[in-house]
């Protein structure tokens, strides 16, 4: 694990490794609190091709604290952003990174990280039911959030055919027969 700690060479670190595999890379910095002190935050989107070696490249860095994935259904693609902190527990010296990635809905498909960061379960296993993302090699894949019985082709966080529209719209029609 490395001593470096700066945003600037956090976002060094990536770019000289990974080049035009970074799409794009937005540093944020804001003032904070009663005492404007200073908070950063590192929005990067990346292929998907170097998703998983991203991740390991973050872990030689620093282990991160993975607070989340968060996903949205952007019409062709669907994004998920892994939301991490560096320098975690380390009063201002924190920064917020978040790894964006997208992925084709034609094959919703990225490889698990729980094989490095094994906390990563419980929301890799989320992103599978409710946008139907495929998480390739994640150690238990079963229904967690929707009941068993739901239908293996409707995910409630998505905007398309596939959205749970038919199920919700008339609920309130259930026990009127």
């Amino acid at each position: 694990m490395s001593e470096k700690k700066t945003l600037e060479e956090l976002t060094k670190y990536f770019k000289d490794e990974f080049k035009t595999k970074i799409i794009s890379i937005d540093i944020k910095k804001r003032a904070a609190g009663s005492k404007k002190l200073e908070t950063s935050t590192i929005w990067m989107k990346i292929d998907k091709t170097v998703f998983k070696d991203v991740i390991k490249h973050l872990i030689k860095y620093q282990y991160p604290h993975l607070a989340v994935i968060s996903g949205n259904d952007l019409g062709k693609n669907i994004e998920l952003i892994y939301h991490f902190t560096v320098n975690y527990g380390e009063r201002l010296k924190e920064i917020n990174l978040h790894i964006s990635v997208e992925l084709p809905k034609s094959k919703p498909e990225i490889e698990s990280i729980c094989d490095l960061i094994p906390g990563a379960l419980i929301t890799e296993r989320e992103k599978q039911e409710f946008l139907g993302v495929k998480i390739k090699g994640i150690p238990d894949n079963r229904k967690l959030f929707l009941p068993d019985d739901w239908p293996d082709d409707v995910y409630p966080w998505r905007r398309d055919e596939t959205g749970p529209e038919k199920y919700y719209k008339n609920l309130h029609e259930v026990n009127k027969k």
